[in-house]
């Protein structure tokens, strides 16, 4: 509220002191009874506000401390070498880290290669949200998006896996995208390959169980980093 200019604020204020004046009323007790009143209720309301506070900090600090995950591994030592070479052969196994705009909250890995006429990509991702319940949301969202795949059990709190084809100018390439959810985390795998003789595309076994191993290594990961 804005405060009234001086002499109208005094008005104001010295208004009911007449008044009351003129009506035969003593002043030396009431206002020191109401001064005295209305600070105790001020001193209350300060003190179950400090409280309130307390608590939503205690509660703030309990939610920080409870939070499995606070930032993201390096991606690019997330897969064992012999995984590297079995899944992309020919590739440089230190793998090359994307520049990310929060290394703390994502980053990812990539290796790929031709060796011969074939061709192999392999993407890893860990991405960090702030709390589990995001982290479900996240994952269940991205599993709707890209329909047609299944479960992977015991991968994370909860797996899913899935393969699809395209094809350009005749040439096949398969793809498997696998996700997991590791309590306020998501691991995100993505696995290709082409061959650029046949024009043909590898099986979506290979894919998939390519995918697959490479996202449990991944969690692997992600577990130790704590």
């Amino acid at each position: 509220m804005r405060s009234l200019p001086l002499p109208l604020a005094l008005t104001a204020r010295l208004t009911p002191v007449a008044v009351l004046a003129c009506a035969g009323w003593v002043m030396a007790s009431g206002p020191d009874k109401t001064a005295s009143t209305g600070s105790g209720d001020t001193s209350a309301q300060q003190a179950a506000g400090q409280s309130a506070g307390d608590a939503a900090s205690s509660s703030s600090a309990s939610t920080a401390a409870t939070k499995t995950y606070s930032a993201s591994p390096a991606p690019c030592g997330s897969i064992p070498v012999a995984t590297l070479k079995s899944l992309v052969p020919g590739a440089k196994t230190a793998g090359k880290e994307i520049p990310s705009t929060d290394t703390k909250l994502r980053r990812t890995c990539s290796w790929n290669a031709l060796k011969g006429y074939d061709y192999r990509w392999l993407d890893v991702s860990f991405e960090i949200m702030d709390t589990d319940a995001a982290a479900a949301k996240e994952y269940k969202d991205r599993v709707a998006e890209k329909s047609g795949g299944g479960a992977v059990p015991g991968l994370g709190d909860s797996g899913y896996s899935v393969v699809n084809l395209t094809t350009e100018d005749k040439q096949q390439t398969r793809e498997g995208v696998v996700m997991a959810q590791v309590s306020n985390a998501l691991v995100v795998v993505t696995y290709n390959g082409s061959d650029f003789e046949s024009k043909k595309a590898p099986s979506t076994d290979v894919i998939n169980k390519g995918a697959i191993q490479a996202a449990k290594s991944a969690v692997t990961a992600l577990k130790g980093s704590q």
